[in-house]
């Protein structure tokens, strides 16, 4: 590990980290500009440089870019990537109290420390982890599907019928294009651009971005003066810091065990994890409205994943994302193949690799807190400047994901959609966490129910799928008890 650290701090791997941290937040700060995308557009220029260089590079853009989601989350309520959308609960809440500048703080310092905390459990934990993830099937991936469902409760805000409503729109959503299991088209109309479904990048743009810019237009938000608010500082004080450990812990050891699912990723994990932060906090009311846990606990999660991802890609070759899905063609492209056989034959770069993301962490508090300062000083511009650039960047967003006029115009409906919702008290949250894990609960139970003639008691009698649906089923009817009892304790003492 010395000899690893050595190599990686050597000047020309630490200029390319350097550059890959700066593209890595530009490439998150702008709504649309996934992870994926940044990654993907850099690898064909890593192939003439060293292994260790490009992979220093690559690592860089993937876990800058994923914290870079959170800060257009908290400063314009438009997270920059999916990752960044539960950022968006409290974050864009502690903007409006005029506290933009703590913020933009958290999320540097938690989006740092969950990945330093996430690549020690890499370190230590590669092969319990991968060997658990390896253990998940249909019935398992439906049981998460259903876990990950079960937060629409928790984020309805004041109507949970309207919050399940909204989630139902979702699920419907996701059902648009080819069936998952028969490839029959459903609800496309004959429209050959909705046989891959709705994208979920430009909706997300359309509903979180667009549809806020259409919103405040007609509801202008009252905004305190940056740096006139409670904070002065940029990162929290000690007393707040122990008050974020809680989450931060738990949402270190979610999102890093989330990460190690192939297929599931930070969009998943951050949510889980607010959610449960908000479950174990001892003020669970303040969370939406301006939790510094609740931030902490999506920041440290988005980060977190990225460590889990890398324990399925290393150990097992199977990529616990799409970032690192295209990071196993870099490394193939360097003539190393990911799995069982990299730690025998190149087990130096193993952790050459562990050495990238330890560095890229640290380097994200650097560069984090001089771009928090930068991009805190968009809140003192005229509101309707940031009004124009968040349109054009979410067009541009849009467009880029497939160089597709039909994703803007996904966009600019998402859009007003959005706008119809919020005007008429609809929860958006419930409406993405639907889209987001439609697809994956409705194939994984058509999948687990073909494995077997037990019906429904596959999901009972396999461990993990059945921890997960009791999980499900505490998270939906927790909050719905709780209400109940204090209604009849108001009736009481009324």
């Amino acid at each position: 590990m010395v000899e690893a650290m050595l190599q990686v701090l050597s000047p020309t791997v630490l200029l390319y980290m350097i550059l890959g941290v700066i593209l890595g937040v530009f490439i998150g700060a702008l709504p649309g500009l996934t992870s994926t995308m940044g990654v993907a557009i850099i690898v064909p220029l890593t192939f003439w440089l060293e292994p260790q260089e490009g992979m220093a590079m690559l690592i860089a853009v993937y876990c800058s870019s994923v914290f870079a989601g959170g800060i257009p989350a908290i400063l314009i309520n438009t997270p920059g990537t999916p990752a960044a959308i539960s950022t968006t609960f409290d974050g864009y809440e502690l903007a409006k109290q005029g506290r933009a500048k703590l913020a933009l703080g958290i999320n540097t310092l938690y989006s740092a420390l969950g990945g330093i905390v996430s690549t020690v459990f890499l370190l230590m934990f590669a092969f319990p982890i991968s060997r658990f993830a390896l253990s998940f099937g249909p019935p398992e991936y439906f049981a998460l599907a259903v876990f990950g469902l079960s937060i629409m409760i928790s984020v309805s805000g004041a109507s949970i019928t309207k919050g399940l409503i909204a989630g139902g729109i979702g699920l419907f959503i996701a059902t648009i294009g080819l069936d998952p299991m028969l490839s029959s088209p459903r609800f496309t109309f004959d429209q050959p651009d909705l046989l891959e479904g709705i994208a979920f990048i430009p909706m997300m743009i359309g509903l979180f971005g667009f549809g806020e810019v259409l919103y405040q237009m007609l509801n202008p938000p009252t905004m305190k003066p940056v740096g006139k608010g409670q904070q002065e500082s940029g990162f929290p004080k000690w007393k707040e810091i122990k008050k974020m450990n809680r989450p931060f812990w738990l949402s270190s050891t979610i999102g890093t065990f989330i990460g190690a699912v192939p297929g599931a990723g930070g969009d998943i994990a951050s949510m889980i994890s607010w959610d449960q932060s908000r479950r174990i906090s001892k003020e669970p009311e303040r969370f939406g409205k301006g939790s510094l846990e609740g931030l902490a606990a999506s920041s440290t999660a988005n980060n977190a994943v990225i460590g889990g991802a890398f324990t399925t890609m290393l150990t097992l070759g199977l990529p616990g994302d799409t970032v690192t899905a295209i990071l196993i063609g870099a490394l193939m492209m360097y003539g190393m193949q990911p799995g069982p056989a990299l730690f025998s034959e190149n087990p130096d770069f193993v952790y050459v690799i562990i050495a990238l993301l330890f560095v890229s962490s640290l380097m994200i508090l650097l560069v984090g807190a001089i771009a928090s300062n930068l991009f805190s000083r968009l809140m003192r511009l005229p509101r309707e400047v940031i009004w124009i650039a968040v349109v054009v960047f979410s067009i541009v967003g849009a467009y880029a994901l497939n160089n597709s006029y039909f994703d803007v115009w996904v966009m600019i409906i998402s859009g007003f959609g959005g706008l119809l919702l919020r005007k008429l008290g609809f929860p958006l949250t419930p409406l993405i966490l639907g889209l987001l894990l439609g697809e994956m609960a409705e194939s994984n139970l058509r999948r687990a129910m073909m494995l077997t003639d037990q019906g429904w008691w596959i999901f009972f009698e396999r461990p993990i799928s059945l921890i997960l649906i009791v999980l499900a089923a505490v998270s939906l009817l927790f909050p719905l008890i709780k209400r109940g009892l204090e209604m009849r304790k108001e009736a009481n003492t009324g």
